[in-house]
């Protein structure tokens, strides 16, 4: 899905330069800082279990770093950051960030939608939505400290590769 011309240095340079950026971006609050990592290092584990390709395995790599961005405006607006409400206000500042490191836009298009989604579990079109899914559920399982009928309503609801499904058995077995 990303340009076939970047190598994989230029990806992991990319991805440093997004993770600081977010990192700045929730500033002062580790809970939303550790959050964005644990979900980016599932979806890289995920994505390598399911062998992407380069381009898409940075793509779902940006988008778990940037998946709730809507966050802040969600609460700046609405004095509440609903999984809704981060979808409906996560692509703008998204975009922008986006735009401000130069990403390309069919790149930038992909990573919005899978923000404006990221809590929608109907009508996935891709495998980056599903890892997405996948990566930000596993996380939130373990932070929400979810019981084990949530589990199970993802495994059936949510996963279908088969490493997020071994991940969510040897995670909450």
């Amino acid at each position: 899905m990303a340009d076939s011309l970047e190598t994989a240095a230029d990806y992991k340079n990319r991805l440093e330069v997004l993770m600081y950026k977010m990192l700045e971006y929730y500033s002062g609050d580790p809970k939303r800082s550790f959050h964005l990592l644990k979900v980016r290092d599932m979806a890289a584990f995920i994505g390598t279990g399911e062998k992407l390709d380069d381009g898409t395995q940075f793509l779902i790599e940006c988008a778990a770093l940037v998946h709730d961005i809507g966050i802040k405006p969600a609460e700046k607006k609405y004095g509440a950051c609903g999984g809704k409400l981060q979808e409906q206000e996560g692509p703008a500042p998204c975009r922008a960030m986006l735009t401000e490191l130069n990403f390309e836009e069919k790149i930038i298009e992909r990573i919005c939608y899978l923000v404006a989604h990221h809590h929608t579990y109907t009508s996935v079109d891709g495998i980056d939505y599903r890892i997405l899914l996948e990566a930000d559920f596993l996380v939130n399982v373990y932070e929400d400290e979810l019981p084990a009928d949530a589990v199970e309503a993802g495994r059936n609801n949510i996963f279908r590769t088969a490493t997020g499904l071994k991940l969510l058995d040897i995670i909450y077995s």
